[in-house]
């Protein structure tokens, strides 16, 4: 008969990661996700795992900030990485993943690690006694978000938004061409659709003047800076979009602007905008996004959203653990701790797992070093706020890492990564070696 010694509610990357690290290191897990009974309006498919935004886990290169965190994961053991690996899509520097083959890899591992058992149902109380991880993502919703609501107060939140995905098969190539910035490679990892200035400055024009979902009138929306909607960049200047994601530069072309594609999956039968996150009405994008001539007769087959993502103040209401001050059996893991980012809330359930696993062994596991990602990240959520100073989610960012000291203060930019990267990486070790790996 199988008696759990945990539970981890959710069966995202945050939750299926803290599940994984504490059945290898000997805990029966039940892991209770909703789905299918319950979907949220982000998810699609009954698998673990499920990528919603994206299928792009960022770069991969060690000097830079999350290829650095996903360096740390792939040492710590991370199931999710080691999933992405084997589902990786071509996609330059950045680790990109087929999303079927990836969500279909986590779910087969914990279908078959005999320390977890999954448990398919809605959960509306949280276990009064037994130690939990919650790690439900930004959507929690039901009985656990109202019982979140009693124990935390008031919670803040922002947006985020969803790209569009085209058919391969519907892109005119004669209007496109393959390339990567600054990179050259056999094809080129992206499909670059190129705009001229008049044609740029008219779908601009009408990005400004289309039809948006607006939220709820009890809702403010507040957006994350890095996954901005391009209508919110469209209304901050004429050229916002030119200098951000629809920027030539690195790419051999006159145009004046280029919308990138991305293969959605290892076959590239379907490609995403790259940085296209929208609340444009579905009529307006299939409108707009024919102004682009590569897209004039694209077949979509998903258009951009928008949903709500909830997060907590973690540095006033978790103590060093991860843990509730109010409820210390219950740790709080993934996006609503406030990072952002699929890789951020991995390492947080990670991270929880390991605390969990330090207080139930007797042997408490230290907070990872400030100069690794893993540290950096935790720093962002535990470090006390000066009245007024706000918190929000964020990606990891080298600005979270203390400044290099000595001569490596004054290196190159390129060379204080590699240098940050370095650091990180011998300051790891130790960490890893006194708890991360303990069995």
């Amino acid at each position: 008969m199988f008696s759990p010694d945990v539970m981890v509610v959710g069966g995202g990357l945050a939750g299926c990661e803290a599940a994984w690290q504490l059945a290898r290191r000997g805990l029966k897990v039940s892991l209770v996700e909703q789905k299918p009974g319950r979907i949220s309006p982000a998810h699609t498919t009954p698998l673990l795992g499920e990528l919603v935004c994206s299928n792009s886990l960022r770069s991969d290169d060690p000097a830079a900030p999350a290829g650095l965190l996903k360096a740390e994961l792939r040492r710590a053991g991370s199931l999710i990485v080691a999933c992405a690996d084997a589902a990786r899509v071509p996609a330059g520097d950045a680790l990109a993943v087929d999303r079927q083959l990836f969500s279909r890899g986590i779910t087969v591992a914990l279908a078959l690690e005999p320390n977890v058992r999954l448990e398919r149902r809605p959960l509306d109380r949280l276990p009064e006694t037994m130690p939990c991880i919650l790690a439900g993502g930004p959507l929690v919703g039901g009985g656990v978000q109202r019982e979140l609501r009693k124990l935390c107060g008031d919670r803040f939140y922002f947006y985020d938004a969803i790209a569009p995905i085209v058919e391969a098969d519907s892109i005119d190539w004669a209007h496109a061409f393959r390339g990567s910035r600054y990179k050259e490679t056999a094809e080129g990892d992206y499909v670059n659709c190129p705009l001229q200035r008049d044609q740029y400055h008219a779908f601009v024009r009408e990005i400004r003047t289309a039809k948006k979902v607006l939220p709820h009138a009890f809702e403010e929306p507040r957006y994350f800076e890095g996954c901005l909607p391009i209508e919110v960049m469209a209304e901050r200047g004429d050229d916002v979009l030119a200098f951000g994601p629809m920027k030539p530069v690195g790419l051999k072309t006159d145009a004046f602007a280029v919308v990138q594609l991305r293969a959605e999956n290892r076959y590239a039968t379907s490609f995403n905008l790259v940085g296209f996150q929208t609340r444009l009405t579905y009529p307006e994008q299939k409108r707009i996004f024919a102004m682009i001539p590569a897209l004039a007769n694209a077949e979509w087959l998903r258009f951009g959203s928008i949903h709500r993502n909830s997060y907590i103040e973690s540095w006033r209401l978790l103590g060093p653990g991860l843990e509730l001050k109010v409820r210390p059996n219950l740790q709080l893991a993934g996006q609503i701790t406030g990072v952002e980012g699929y890789i951020e809330s991995t390492a947080m359930g990670l991270l929880a797992a390991l605390f969990l696993h330090g207080r139930l062994s007797g042997q408490p596991m230290a907070p990872p070093p400030p100069t690794t990602a893993f540290g950096a990240l935790y720093q962002h959520l535990m470090r006390p706020r000066q009245p007024g100073e706000a918190f929000q989610p964020t990606n990891i960012n080298f600005g979270l890492l203390p400044p290099l000291t000595g001569n490596g203060s004054k290196a190159k930019k390129r060379d204080r990564r590699a240098l940050h990267a370095q650091r990180a990486a011998a300051d790891f070790t130790p960490w890893l070696a006194n708890g991360a790996t303990r069995s």
